[in-house]
């Protein structure tokens, strides 16, 4: 199996990469924390840590991928020739595993909004109150359960979920070329015209009549003007190398894995580097200059603040009053959130990918039989965030163990392997087997030495951060909330038995004498 081209390579990667995050995490994180000052702490965890550590993973995939391995597990155990190599590539099945198991509810409201305007069902007028009660009816945030009630009849959520999970796994079971390659490369350039068509929009909007201060340019200065003190915060450093992981899809398990598909001599730097490229143009230059511009003219600075605490608080309870009064706001909110819808299904298909490999390569599962085995473990995970929808604590407590504190996880493990036992120079050779322009070596020095020691301190902070207003360790309190350690349980559990798993698969690769030729490397 590989990829038809490298185009389709690069779509593919971008599209992992390109998501919710771009358009409705990163506008908000920006504003919280300092608006344009944020972007220091930013770019500098894009140079220590994504731009890096995107290109190791592109090079152990590669590595690993001529070595006949494509999951995680084998391409860890070729990478250090130790039993315990394999068990360490498991987090790289967890993370797109249980990020699967909300990411794809998200995914469901989208498409679900994007439905309702172009039905009209979301034209209410200006109503912040209303579209607030919209959103938490239609995701079930009133009562855990309430989803499943069907006092009136199916949940419309439901049914778009179901759709969205049809739709992703009739995508993945095609395979590489034919299915993920395929559509991302009609999805991404179409996600970018829906994009700049509303950019175009909201960049000439005229003021708000009722409030001459309330403009575009004034809106564009509500989130980047810098407020340098935010920079003494931790906080916004921590916020920042936790908005380049989600984004860049570092950490998540997929690039090692769509790597080891390119053929031999891809160059991997020039598509790494693009793909990335790709990512930060939709998250700076669009996701930046659409959200919170277009929130400020019709909302104001008071209002606004109020939304954007929440990613989903900004996309789904303030943009829908923007729309209410936008000229055309039908239309381009439709737009948006099919955008929205878009960005997000390029995202979770390329979950499914990773540990649909390791079925298949680990444990001889035929295409058939991985897809229905993964489509019952993702079912199961996603009941559970669909059940307990009260608030969206289910939803939140995957999030902070899965998507939070075992991706930081996942980082430094890779980090450690790439710089530490593949070895620099091993490591700068595959990256520039094949490049037109070779990777400058102190990028490889900052893997070694600064990115892991970059990642360490962010998983001591995460693990040592304390409310302020109790006194008591974060994680200690998550913890102690029932539903928290139901959801930490639930990921543990998950790690449980992709380790199961992974000790049968490395059986069955001995017995194939898979490590023969690699001992004698």
């Amino acid at each position: 199996m590989q990829w038809g081209t490298r185009l389709g390579v690069i779509m593919a990667v971008a599209g992992s990469a390109v998501g919710l995050g771009n358009f409705l995490r990163f506008p908000g994180k920006a504003v919280e924390n300092g608006g344009g000052a944020f972007m220091i702490p930013y770019f500098v965890a894009l140079l220590l840590v994504g731009i890096p550590l995107c290109w190791a993973e592109w090079a152990m995939g590669r590595y690993g991928g001529r070595r006949g391995f494509n999951s995680a597990p084998g391409i860890f155990s070729v990478l250090w020739r130790n039993p315990l190599a394999k068990y360490l590539g498991a987090f790289a099945l967890l993370i797109p595993l249980t990020v699967y198991f909300y990411y794809i509810v998200i995914e469901a409201w989208c498409l679900g909004y994007a439905w309702n305007y172009l039905t009209g069902d979301l034209m209410q007028g200006k109503n912040v109150e209303g579209y607030k009660s919209f959103f938490v009816e239609y995701s079930g945030q009133g009562a855990d359960g309430s989803l499943f009630s069907f006092a009136n009849g199916v949940p419309q959520l439901l049914i778009f979920v179901a759709i969205v999970f049809l739709l992703n796994f009739a995508l993945v079971y095609r395979g590489l070329s034919k299915g993920i390659e395929m559509f991302c490369n009609l999805a991404m350039p179409t996600m970018a015209v829906c994009a700049v068509c509303v950019l175009v929009r909201v960049l000439t909007l005229p003021p708000n009549p009722a409030n001459a201060e309330q403009s575009v340019a004034n809106g564009l200065g509500f989130m980047w003007n810098p407020n340098y003190d935010a920079l003494w915060d931790p906080a916004t450093w921590l916020a920042a190398a936790g908005q380049i992981f989600f984004t860049l899809s570092v950490g998540f398990g997929v690039i090692i894995n769509y790597a080891s598909y390119v053929k031999p001599k891809e160059d991997i730097a020039l598509s790494g580097l693009t793909a990335t490229s790709i990512n930060e143009f939709f998250e700076v230059c669009l996701g930046g200059l659409i959200t919170i511009p277009a929130a400020f003219i019709f909302l104001g600075a008071v209002t606004l603040t109020s939304f954007t605490g929440s990613s989903f608080s900004l996309g789904f309870n303030a943009l829908p009053n923007v729309f209410a009064e936008m000229p055309g706001g039908q239309f381009f909110g439709f737009l948006w959130f099919f955008m929205l819808f878009l960005a997000a299904i390029t995202s979770s298909v390329s979950m499914l990918q990773p540990v649909m490999a390791f079925f298949e390569e680990g444990l001889g599962v035929k295409r058939f039989g991985s897809t229905v085995i993964m489509f019952l473990l993702t079912t199961l995970g996603t009941l559970f965030v669909l059940y307990y929808s009260q608030g969206l604590r289910g939803l939140d407590s995957i999030d902070f163990w899965s998507g939070e504190l075992f991706i930081v996880v996942l980082a430094l493990i890779q980090c450690l392997i790439y710089g530490w036992v593949l070895g620099i120079d091993r490591g700068k050779e595959e990256l520039d087997d094949g490049a037109k322009l070779a990777v400058p070596g102190f990028v490889h020095l900052v893997i070694k030495f600064i990115s892991p020691a970059f990642l360490a301190w962010i998983l001591v902070a995460m693990l040592m951060s304390k409310n302020t207003a109790t006194g008591a360790y974060k994680i200690v309190e998550k913890l102690q909330d029932p539903l928290q350690a139901t959801g930490f349980g639930i990921v543990v559990g998950c790690i449980v038995l992709l380790w199961v798993m992974v000790f049968f698969a490395g059986q069955r690769w001995v017995r194939q004498g898979r490590y023969a030729a690699l001992d004698k490397e």
